[in-house]
């Protein structure tokens, strides 16, 4: 389904003069941290292999996707902050709870106590959680322009790697696809891991005895 996607995009962005190219682009980076499953990652690396092709500039590009990126972030903030009851009671009717892995919810509110602002910085590092991450936020009601500043920094960070690989491996740029895909199961699978190991720990010193 996200090949697929990825597929028609490039498809459509082939048919584009460079000004629509650039709106597609912020959209695409825009649009991927309202519905996470969008694969907005790969399709900023194409931007990479354009701007290579020197079809559009590296520079709009880049800051275009991360202005995107950091509008993104602070939406589903204020959703967060707006909803963060419904959020947190889980309420069927938010639409938008089909798309979040809520699961990580507590576990990300437990990050951000223990390393505040760090865990908004890593955010875009941290695949499969980026838009708990930003809800979360919202729900803990963080202050709004430590908030942009380093989302804005973690954005920056992350397109400038997808843009420079994407005009490194130019023709090749797909591959990026497959090894953000393994590198998100590892991020997933540390997560994962990490909880087990703090839930084990939990119940063996609650049973433990004094």
């Amino acid at each position: 389904m996200a090949e697929q996607f990825v597929q028609e995009t490039v498809q459509f962005i082939n048919t584009l003069p460079p000004s629509s190219i650039y709106l597609v682009f912020f959209l695409v980076a825009y649009v991927e941290n309202i519905v996470p499953p969008i694969p907005g990652d790969v399709l900023v690396a194409f931007g990479g292999y354009l701007a290579a092709e020197s079809v559009i500039g590296l520079i709009p590009v880049l800051l275009l996707t991360t202005i995107a990126s950091v509008i993104g972030f602070m939406s589903m903030y204020w959703i967060g902050s707006r909803w963060g009851t419904l959020i947190q009671q889980k309420k069927k009717q938010f639409w938008l709870l089909r798309f979040i892995p809520l699961k990580y919810l507590n576990k990300v509110r437990s990050w951000m106590r223990r390393w505040g602002m760090g865990v908004v910085l890593a955010n875009r590092f941290l695949a499969g959680t980026r838009s708990v991450i930003s809800l979360t936020a919202g729900v803990s009601h963080t202050r709004i322009s430590s908030t942009i500043f380093y989302s804005t920094i973690s954005s920056l960070l992350w397109n400038s790697i997808l843009l420079g690989f994407g005009w490194i491996v130019h023709e090749n740029w797909q591959l990026i696809g497959k090894y953000l895909s393994i590198y998100g199961r590892i991020i997933l699978a540390g997560i994962a891991i990490f909880i087990i190991i703090r839930l084990i720990v939990y119940y063996y010193n609650k049973r433990s005895p004094n």
